[in-house]
């Protein structure tokens, strides 16, 4: 009666968003402050003081139908333009704002480019472990998601995506800094990622093309992370303000289409077309003024390395197995016992709410998202505590 496909995707929520929502009646039955809610990556810390100031101002200053209506399909194109100018200046990557679309957040970037370049049985390499909706975006998109591993500290495994490379391949889908290991993928790595793209890409008729999500680009604790296009031409970056302004709920981003990708403006087409095709025009009007005089910008990182030291000095010191983010805000924590989904369960009985790994494509860890105040974390610290004695 319906489509079958969409009915499953609807009953099948995401694990992250299962746990939030369950967090949420939790809370509505014992308090708020008696539920540790890890799950989803819902930035606390404030915007920056920009953008407030802005959003003031556009709101006297712009008449509400020019600041409230309609924008052109791929979006404003003086805030098109300002993305442009901001990659041409901080990264020295040439930019066009005619290659720039604006979009509802990442997930619509995703969406739109995946559904751009795919064809039916194309096939993506994502390394793992991966955001989960990737499955989701590359499936609907006709595509067939070829998950890699990586190395012991979750960098990537150069070798290992070359080895996975088919006649297949249409693209390589990266995420530095990572969700949800935290790990920042270093210049040499992906250097060397570039170089592989471009070797294997030459002994065929379509480019492999390199597809880089980035909302967590701001949001390092070690040197960030090389710009992609400065490492391969074929290289389509996907971005988000979600995470670097504290815009999580506003859903604005870009896609962004290096010039010197091959038949670049067909690909900005396909893009545009792909916008149309999913209903995807028109990012939010205000929020593209608003990250439009933003760029660059972001909250108080310092507040989210406080949180990660505090936590992975704390469970560490408890017991638990871990790496150090180096980036974003999420530490991946070996489960101490092999079912992650089995661990998470029993977190539950502590009011720990901790995302299983199952769901990013490799088993055995959990996710804590640590964009949450400090008090939530210093309150969580004897019940991770009994969690993990509970295993002795």
């Amino acid at each position: 009666m319906f489509n079958s496909k969409m009915v499953r995707l609807g009953r099948e929520r995401s694990a992250i968003r299962e746990l939030y929502e369950y967090g949420s009646l939790r809370k509505a039955e014992i308090g708020e402050e008696n539920v540790f809610d890890f799950s989803i990556g819902n930035p606390n810390v404030a915007p920056p003081a920009a953008v407030s100031e802005e959003i003031c101002r556009l709101t006297r200053d712009i008449p509400p139908q020019a600041l409230h209506g309609y924008t052109s399909a791929p979006g404003l194109f003086e805030v098109r333009r300002a993305v442009a100018d901001y990659i041409q200046n901080k990264f020295g990557a040439p930019m066009s704002a005619d290659l720039v679309y604006m979009t509802c957040g990442a997930s619509a970037s995703l969406a739109i480019a995946l559904s751009a370049i795919l064809e039916a049985g194309d096939e993506v390499i994502v390394p793992v472990p991966y955001f989960p909706e990737y499955s989701v975006f590359v499936e609907q998109a006709g595509g067939v998601l070829v998950p890699v591993c990586t190395d012991e500290k979750f960098h990537l495994d150069v070798g290992a995506i070359g080895a996975a490379i088919t006649e297949k391949t249409r693209a390589v889908l990266v995420n530095s800094p990572n969700n949800p290991t935290g790990a920042v993928y270093a210049e040499g790595e992906m250097r060397a990622l570039g170089a592989l793209l471009k070797a294997r890409s030459a002994l065929r008729e379509k480019p492999i093309l390199l597809l880089a999500d980035e909302p967590y680009r701001e949001l390092c604790y070690v040197a960030p992370p090389i710009f992609p296009m400065s490492v391969y031409e074929n290289t389509v970056v996907l971005y988000s303000f979600s995470k670097s302004l504290s815009l999580a709920g506003e859903r604005v981003g870009y896609v962004a289409v290096s010039p010197a990708c091959s038949e670049a403006e067909e690909l900005f087409a396909a893009v545009c077309g792909a916008g149309r095709y999913h209903g995807y025009v028109c990012a939010p009007s205000l929020f593209q003024r608003v990250v439009g005089s933003a760029l660059g910008l972001s909250g108080d990182l310092g507040e989210y390395r406080r949180n990660r030291d505090l936590l992975y000095g704390a469970l560490t010191e408890a017991g638990y197995e871990c790496t150090v983010p180096e980036g974003a805000f999420y530490l991946f924590v070996k489960s101490p016992e092999a079912d992650a989904a089995a661990f998470s369960e029993r977190a539950k009985r502590y009011e720990l709410l901790l995302v299983p790994s199952d769901t990013f494509g490799v088993s055995g860890y959990v996710r804590i998202s640590y964009c949450v105040s400090r008090a939530t974390i210093e309150r969580s610290l004897p019940a991770f505590r009994a969690l993990i004695e509970s295993y002795r």
